[in-house]
């Protein structure tokens, strides 16, 4: 409990659960890979570090017919590191509904009865009934329906929320759509749209980083930055899952969500407070001042077999997945510029660069100041750049120019670092999901998406999407494992981003 109201005094104006409230925690889709892989673990991890309201129940639901146990036995392989005992009393905690077809009154009257059950054992002044749809979006609208008329209750001694997972759409008018149909039935302030890049520790680290360090205040704007680069890189491919790849691609599945939200994040300016309506507030205005996206602001790609692959899956390319079409077009690979068109930000291009089956695991986001002017080292010195390493291994580097040590004067690069598992050794980072959850359970909603911010984020990409589904633009083919597509090198060079090639990371002795 302490440690709960610790984090409380933080997140919140005041400590919003006692033992006289009463918190009941549903998962729709309990039975599905993103609950056993990520919420069950979450929630696990806070029961464990005492950070779960003391009163919290969990609930999960689904269409399947399945026991308590059977769904543990389904998590329990994701509950890394987690001994016996935790698994058993955690579990204790936890009750499974099965409630049918999702569109079907009688399951959620189901489960309203097994919530009000809880509810008059436990007593308490106030009630807390939260909802995480783990769901696929086809049922989000049906769904919301029937926890509205079922299990949904307002007063001023109860509280509802729920949470969506995204995909929020397709284009503008499908999130539109969902979006006019869900604030219907609910307000603002009960729906949470999760975006689990908003809950990486590095992520969150930007708002500290800007707008808590002086040093940064008058070197962040056109005046000083040449171009920003936003990436992310993960090192396998879509064989599996390529059938739901393929309606999607990789823009609409990580760049106009979690780049987006980072881009926000880096170019937002300073809000009033950390409240959750000031923060949105400004990175709605970013998105305002960003023009929608043209077929020449982007590069494509989409990758092939390498013959000469490690794995058996790196010789595989994208199409040779049974649920691909041997004809597709959609891109695994895309680089963007976007323009920020504000007074901080007119001309210095922002790129985004994500990419699967590439040749590393990576998100970061790099900073390239201007040339130091009237050079009088002979062009030895190379741009500075402030680097925020998102994932693996967290870090916030500075690469700058000193004098190579010894008796010559010349100068070399090398790099000011703040590793975090250096620095915070004894430091347990919380997984994204865990973050995000509990900031859904005090009500805190900071890092989730509001409505008028995730429709400026569809009017950016949706007319390149709509071009990009007919077939405009072909993606370049690129080898599964290498660095992506080569001619994106060019079009961020060409737009002002200089790579040197000269710089070398040299890890710290033990």
């Amino acid at each position: 409990m302490e440690a709960l109201e610790a984090i409380q005094n933080g997140a919140a104006s005041k400590p919003i659960f006692s033992q006289d409230s009463c918190v009941v925690f549903t998962v729709l889709g309990a039975s599905g890979d993103l609950a056993k892989k990520k919420i069950f673990p979450s929630l696990c991890n806070l029961f464990e570090k005492k950070i779960l309201p003391p009163t919290c129940q969990i609930i999960g639901c689904a269409r399947s017919s399945m026991t308590t146990q059977q769904l543990a036995d389904k998590s329990n392989p994701f509950m890394k590191g987690k001994n016996k005992d935790v698994l058993t009393e955690f579990w204790k905690r936890v009750s499974y509904v099965s409630c049918g077809a999702y569109d079907k009154a009688e399951g959620f009257i189901k489960l309203s009865d097994k919530i009000e059950e809880f509810e008059k054992s436990h007593g308490g002044e106030k009630r807390f009934r939260l909802f995480y749809l783990a769901l696929p979006p086809a049922v989000f609208i049906p769904v919301c329906t029937q926890l509205k008329n079922n299990c949904w209750i307002q007063s001023s001694t109860a509280e509802c929320r729920v949470i969506v997972e995204k995909p929020f759409g397709k284009d503008l008018e499908s999130s539109n759509q969902l979006s006019q149909a869900i604030t219907a039935l609910f307000n603002e302030q009960e729906i949470y749209r999760i975006d689990h890049y908003l809950g990486k520790e590095m992520v969150l680290n930007l708002m500290i980083l800007r707008f808590g360090n002086e040093l940064f205040r008058s070197v962040w704007n056109r005046e000083r930055i040449s171009c920003v680069v936003i990436t992310f890189k993960e090192p396998f491919g879509t064989y599996g899952r390529g059938g739901y790849f393929d309606t999607n691609g990789i823009i609409r599945d990580v760049m106009q969500n979690h780049l987006l939200q980072i881009l926000c994040l880096v170019a937002m300016e300073r809000p009033v407070s950390v409240d959750a309506s000031d923060i949105r507030d400004e990175k709605v205005k970013v998105l305002k001042f960003i023009k929608p996206l043209e077929l020449d602001d982007v590069v494509l790609g989409q990758y092939v077999g390498n013959p000469e692959g490690p794995t058996e899956d790196s010789k595989l390319g994208y199409r040779d997945d049974p649920g691909v079409p041997n004809d597709s077009k959609t891109a695994t690979y895309a680089c963007a510029k976007l323009n920020i068109d504000n007074d901080r930000w007119a001309g210095v291009p922002f790129f985004m660069k994500c990419g699967k089956a590439m040749n590393e695991r990576k998100a970061e986001i790099r900073i390239q100041f201007k040339d130091t002017p009237s050079d009088i080292f002979g062009s030895q010195c190379k741009r500075n750049e402030l680097v925020i390493r998102v994932q693996p291994n967290e870090a916030v580097y500075c690469k700058m120019n000193v004098k190579s040590p010894g008796m010559s004067f010349e100068a070399e690069e090398s790099e000011l670092n703040l590793t975090y598992h250096e620095r915070f050794q004894d430091m347990d980072l919380p997984d994204a999901y865990e973050r995000l959850i509990l900031d859904f359970i005090l009500g805190t909603q900071t890092n989730f998406v509001r409505t008028d911010e995730l429709a400026e984020a569809w009017r950016i990409f949706t007319p390149l999407l709509h071009k990009l589904d007919a077939g405009a633009k072909t993606p370049v083919h690129y080898p599964y494992g290498s660095r992506g597509v080569a001619s994106a090198d060019d079009f961020v060079r060409d737009s002002g981003f200089k790579f040197s090639g000269t710089y070398k990371w040299t890890a710290a002795k033990k």
